[in-house]
């Protein structure tokens, strides 16, 4: 029977992140009754997303699918009393995002061709981290090194030693990089100012702030 005395230590770490990527997420959606219209409607406005965004730069294939979806739909109605529901048809959804370098001068060209689109997509803003990774990995460091503090501060009260770390556990659980300036992308002379096929952006994003922690056992002597 192991007679090895240890000490478990939670660490935390947080940093701050300027976000140097700007990620404009679509969605798209239309009633039709039948099923095969729907698929065909959404299939050709996404193919007019990707004609407008290919004036910009883009690939066709950097528009990517968060969310796909084609559900029936009904309205309620009364009739003599008595609530019915009524067909409507098939409701298609198509969530979509699309990213790039952080560049306010594109990024008023390309809202002012979404704006002016035929398609007509919603469209709502926001900025993210190009290298998500090398930001985990220095938070992660930050956790550790808070657990290593602490623990040494423990053992140094506590009058004994710390020796190898035994075990190390990370949730492995999702951070999200993400920062969203505005609630929703309402585009008008009060936010941006049109001019010559573009709108005038002025946007600095907040610096992204995350957390997480670490669980750190150690044996001591």
């Amino acid at each position: 029977m192991s007679s090895m005395r240890t000490i478990r230590v939670i660490g935390k770490g947080q940093i701050k992140v300027k976000p140097d990527m700007t990620r404009i997420t679509l969605s798209l959606e239309g009633i039709y009754p039948e099923y095969g219209e729907a698929l065909r409607s959404s299939a050709e406005d996404t193919e007019r997303l990707r004609d407008l965004l290919t004036g910009f730069g883009f690939a066709r294939t950097d528009l990517k699918t968060l969310n796909f979806s084609v559900d029936t739909e009904y309205e309620s109605y009364q009739e003599r009393g008595v609530y019915k529901q009524r067909f409507l048809g098939y409701k298609f959804q198509h969530r979509m995002k699309v990213e790039f370098l952080s560049d306010n001068d594109r990024l008023g060209k390309i809202l002012y061709a979404l704006a002016n689109s035929p398609v007509k997509p919603e469209f709502r803003l926001s900025y993210t981290v190009k290298e998500p990774e090398a930001a985990k990995n220095r938070l992660l460091g930050k956790a550790v090194a808070d657990a290593r503090e602490k623990a040494a501060a423990l053992t140094q009260a506590a009058g004994v030693l710390l020796k190898d770390i035994q075990s190390i556990d990370y949730s492995w659980g999702q951070i999200h990089f993400e920062v969203q300036p505005m609630n929703r992308m309402l585009l008008s002379e009060e936010c941006c100012k049109a001019q010559a096929g573009s709108y005038d952006m002025d946007i600095e994003p907040e610096d992204i702030e995350v957390s997480d922690t670490v669980t750190v056992v150690w044996e001591i002597g």
